[in-house]
């Protein structure tokens, strides 16, 4: 429920006063060297750590002092940040400008709890979809569906777009250790026809199960590849058209459309508009991931996700990870000017985690106006990138240990290898202690000069320090340990877009180009050239791509 205009007041004035002292303590803070602080205090590193649900967090190597969180803090309580929370896992409408509940934490409640969307509990829809997708791919699995021929499926490819594909690609790369290796996997998400055509290389149609992701059934980008691979599983199946109930099944909630392509609606699998895209991975989303990985372990993974949602509902917001982490992000995004942060796991499977995580923080807080539709004065939505280390040791760690620029890094580990080889894991834990430790303490000109470094050589190679860095470390990337990770992230970003009052649960922002793309689309396919009325750029560019066309 609101707030009364004279209450809202009195909260903005307070935030504001908050922010204002930030500012004030930034000063101070900015030139204080993290040398100086650990010197300061011998039980730094052992003091400002946490630890939650078998995550720990090491964020003493950040340019904060306890005056810093403290303010921090505050700044929270004073966004309201404790009656957000409540009202998300309350089922209140928080998504404001599409009158939507939020509610991916209601994908992985367990199921005597109650969540309430409009009044009806909405937690036992939840665990019938997912006793329906167990059933499908157990028989999946343990070949009882067989295609229209009636061959086992040993081939399934996932068709969607977004975060119908990016969680599913990330948890199935994150998971691999644990996935059926008779089977093959594969993704779909580009309309770029080189995509499909590469994901069914040398596959059988026979054996080859695709799963359509689209909520409406009518993305543009999932439709196409959709209907190109109706085509092909349809020639390589003999021109039989009743083929496609037993090589297709959908996630999606538009009953008529499924059935249109051919899909027995039985094979349907539904979501609901309370789960944004980038949620997903943890409802039907996820079908793909549990076919590779089975349904106890993609239930170990919900369990997961559980465990940090009420870590993030009860624990207090000083020993509250995704709530320090969420203030650490706008520490530096709002006070140092950090424009992007670095997410780097020292871990193989999770390769694809960075890029699962530049669509859930970007398209979450790339926002421009506040809750109330009024300008930011601030900016929001730092740029999320990263790679698995050790590569990007060897290619852009240069830029954040002398570089011009400042960025926060978040570095992910594992005590314990699913690969254990020799002395592999001992020097790829070793990278990460000395990466956070040589950008927090650097090296001094006294420190290179003692080396016998001539003199002209010195400042090339002087490290400054000073660069700002989170440890998180768990003891072994597990299903379970999967799923508290993700929601580590999702509570962090939420925990941001409520500092900044924005709306972190829409994405207007992704509607425009593909409203003009629909224009546009018959305008560059074959047939006389169209009246175009755009602008002077695009509509040479169109008759340079019509008359390029035409030349082949």
């Amino acid at each position: 429920m609101a707030a009364d205009p004279q209450t809202q007041v009195k909260r903005r004035t307070s935030r504001q006063s908050v922010w204002r002292a930030l500012a004030s303590h930034y000063k101070t803070v900015s030139k204080q060297q993290l040398r100086q602080l650990f010197a300061g205090d011998p039980r730094r590193g052992q003091r400002m750590a946490l630890e939650g649900v078998g995550l720990y967090l090491d964020y003493s190597k950040n340019r904060v002092t306890d005056e810093t969180l403290k303010l921090l803090l505050q700044l929270a309580v004073e966004s309201d940040l404790r009656p957000r929370i409540d009202a998300m896992f309350n089922g209140e409408k928080i998504n404001i400008t599409e009158r939507r509940a939020v509610l991916h934490v209601a994908l992985r409640a367990p199921k005597n709890a109650s969540i309430l969307v409009d009044g009806k509990n909405v937690v036992p829809e939840v665990h019938a979809v997912l006793d329906r997708m167990e059933n499908f791919s157990n028989r999946v699995r343990s070949g009882e569906w067989k295609g229209h021929t009636g061959k086992r499926i040993r081939n399934v490819i996932n068709i969607g777009i977004g975060g119908s594909d990016l969680g599913p690609v990330m948890a199935y790369e994150a998971l691999k250790h644990y996935s059926e290796r008779d089977m093959n996997f594969r993704f779909v998400s580009n309309v770029d026809g080189t995509d499909f055509a590469e994901a069914i290389q040398g596959l059988d149609p026979a054996e080859t199960l695709f799963i359509v992701s689209s909520k409406t059934f009518t993305t543009l980008e999932t439709m196409t590849n959709a209907q190109t691979a109706r085509a092909w599983s349809v020639a390589g199946l003999g021109g039989d058209e009743k083929s496609v109930s037993r090589h297709f099944v959908a996630v999606s909630t538009n009953a008529g459309e499924v059935s249109k392509f051919g899909i027995d609606t039985a094979n349907m699998f539904g979501f609901w508009d309370w789960v944004g895209g980038r949620y997903s991975m943890d409802s039907a989303i996820g079908l793909a991931t549990m076919l590779a990985v089975g349904p106890d372990n993609f239930r170990a993974m919900l369990s997961g996700f559980h465990q940090m949602d009420e870590h993030f509902r009860t624990a207090p917001f000083e020993g509250n990870l995704p709530v320090l982490m969420g203030l650490l992000a706008v520490w530096y995004n709002d006070f140092f000017g950090a424009q992007t942060a670095a997410v780097l796991p020292y871990e193989q499977y999770l390769k694809r985690f960075p890029a699962y995580l530049q669509q859930l923080t970007m398209e979450s807080n790339g926002k421009h106006v506040t809750l109330d539709g009024k300008p930011l004065k601030h900016d929001t939505g730092p740029i999320y990138w990263g790679e698995p280390g050790t590569n990007g040791q060897h290619s852009f760690y240069q830029l954040i240990h002398q570089g011009t620029r400042l960025i926060p890094c978040d570095f992910v580990a594992f005590a314990k290898t699913l690969n254990p080889l020799g002395r592999h894991h001992d020097i790829l834990l070793a990278n990460v202690f000395a990466q956070t430790e040589a950008l927090a303490f650097g090296k001094t000109p006294e420190q290179v000069k003692a080396e016998g470094t001539p003199d002209w050589l010195v400042p090339h190679r002087v490290f400054e320090g000073n660069r700002p860095s989170n440890t998180i470390l768990a003891e072994r990337l597990t299903p379970e340990v999967l799923g508290k990770l993700v929601a580590l992230y999702e509570h962090s970003v939420f925990t941001q877009g409520v500092i900044w009052n924005i709306d972190s649960f829409d994405q207007w922002g992704v509607e425009l180009g593909k409203v003009l793309a629909q224009r546009i689309i018959p305008e560059v396919e074959n047939g006389p050239e169209p009246m175009l009325n755009h602008d002077s750029s695009t509509n040479t560019l169109i008759r340079r791509y019509r008359k390029l066309k035409e030349s082949q």
